[in-house]
């Protein structure tokens, strides 16, 4: 429909002044001193165009359709009845009046008092909305709506897809008009029946073997310290803490029901920290089977019953670890001039290199130098001489020993003297003995 509306319009007068003005659309009666309406449809050449017809309204006029003369538009807000405003104070002259014809708005109608009244187009059954909606009155019209769970659209009374617009906090199944809402497992659905909350499961079915920890929608679950969480998430097995480091313990780890311990070898004590080994010499606890004449000599882990040094033939003993070859004596011509007996222990696997025994010359000679070297006993060339000074020498372990072992070199300190034309030699005799254990 083509709907043309003018301009309504209302009396005002001017503050402080007599004289009586009128808005466009209404003329002043000098009679009754009232702004009458106009007709524009009289008065306006033509108002209304081509197949439009003029209506006259109060302030102003219409054009509606030639086809469809009675106008209802169902969403006419009704304007407010519009009264003159009260003369103004002052002898009023006594003109003949002027009455014309009440007309009513569209969508209101004269009642038995001659009165405009609202039209309730929806129990006349004068509206025009479709069957899927509802028509609600107002003043001068009437709506065209639609029932809860529908919206209008063109029209159209279309189901709204509550689904889309978030009713529901978790999930949703939307129905014509209408919607359903449910909740995520680990959740219940509340009075309101839209959100949804958290089930406490571990008060209601306490699913775990040990501890069991509730979250947002489900629940997890603890192992006590010791344990480990199966595959299932549920239950707890032993944890073999000494399967996963070799380190936790310095000798030997063994497992235990939600923990662990650690153990020694023979010939040592487990320290306060609980994996550390510490050697018990059992030379200062007496606690060896040695004979009185020998000595007692400690190694990590246990200890030997060394037996008094006798010096062979053709060698004379000094003292209780030295032996000396007469020079007078003529088989003493190739052999040392002295045997130094020494005694050392070492761990297993010792890093390497390593810096194990020092050896010097105790006099110095004018003109003399001295040449360093393993005469015997290093048959796996573990061990090499490195020359430290002009009279000095170390014995250096190139190579891991693994123990238990006894090693026995013989370290060679070589005397050469240009000035008198000499040449000798002095041996010390080192037994290393090598402990089973690396610490």
């Amino acid at each position: 429909r083509i709907l043309t509306a003018f301009t309504l319009a209302v009396c005002l007068s001017s503050p402080g002044k007599a004289q009586q003005q009128c808005t466009n659309g209404f003329d002043l009666d000098r009679a009754s001193g009232q702004c009458l309406d106009i007709d524009e449809c009289r008065t306006i050449p033509e108002a209304c165009r081509g197949d439009m017809v003029c209506v006259n309204q109060n302030g102003g006029y219409l054009c509606v359709p030639r086809t469809n003369p009675v106008y209802r538009s169902p969403y006419l807000n009704p304007y407010s009845n519009i009264y003159p405003p009260p003369p103004a104070p002052g002898p009023v002259p006594n003109y003949p009046t002027v009455t014309r014809p009440l007309i009513c708005r569209f969508g209101y109608q004269l009642d038995e008092n001659n009165q405009c009244a609202d039209v309730d187009e929806c129990a006349s059954d004068s509206h025009q909305c479709n069957p899927t909606q509802i028509c609600i009155n107002t003043e001068g019209g009437y709506t065209c709506s639609c029932t809860e769970g529908y919206w209008l659209l063109e029209g159209q009374c279309l189901d709204i897809d509550e689904c889309r617009y978030g009713y529901c906090q978790q999930l949703c199944a939307n129905v014509p008009g209408s919607y359903s809402c449910t909740c995520n497992p680990g959740f219940t659905l509340n009075d309101d029946g839209r959100s949804c909350q958290d089930v406490n499961e571990c008060t209601s079915q306490n699913p775990c073997t040990q501890t069991c920890v509730n979250t947002y929608g489900s629940f997890l679950c603890r192992c006590e310290p010791g344990y480990e969480l199966e595959a299932d998430g549920v239950n707890c097995s032993d944890m073999d803490e000494c399967s996963f480091s070799e380190f936790l313990c310095q000798h030997e780890c063994v497992n235990a029901p939600g923990s662990y311990y650690c153990i020694c070898p023979s010939g040592y004590n487990l320290l306060d920290d609980s994996r550390s080994c510490q050697d018990i010499n059992e030379c200062e606890t007496r606690n060896f089977t040695c004979t009185p004449q020998q000595s007692c000599f400690n190694i990590p882990g246990e200890y030997k019953c060394l037996d008094p040094v006798r010096c062979e033939d053709p060698y004379i003993q000094i003292n209780e670890n030295r032996c000396m070859c007469p020079a007078e004596n003529a088989g003493c011509r190739d052999q040392p001039f002295t045997i130094l007996y020494r005694v050392m222990d070492m761990v297993s696997g010792r890093s390497v290199p390593s810096d194990i025994f020092q050896m010097q010359a105790t006099t110095r000679y004018p003109g003399a130098y001295y040449i360093f070297q393993i005469k015997s006993g290093n048959e796996g060339r573990e061990f090499y001489m490195r020359q430290t000074g002009p009279i000095s020498a170390t014995l250096v372990m190139t190579r891991p020993v693994k123990g238990p072992r006894t090693i026995q070199l013989d370290l060679e300190m070589i005397t050469v003297n240009t000035v008198i034309n000499f040449r000798g030699s002095s041996v010390i005799r080192l037994r290393i003995y090598v402990s089973q254990y690396s610490f």
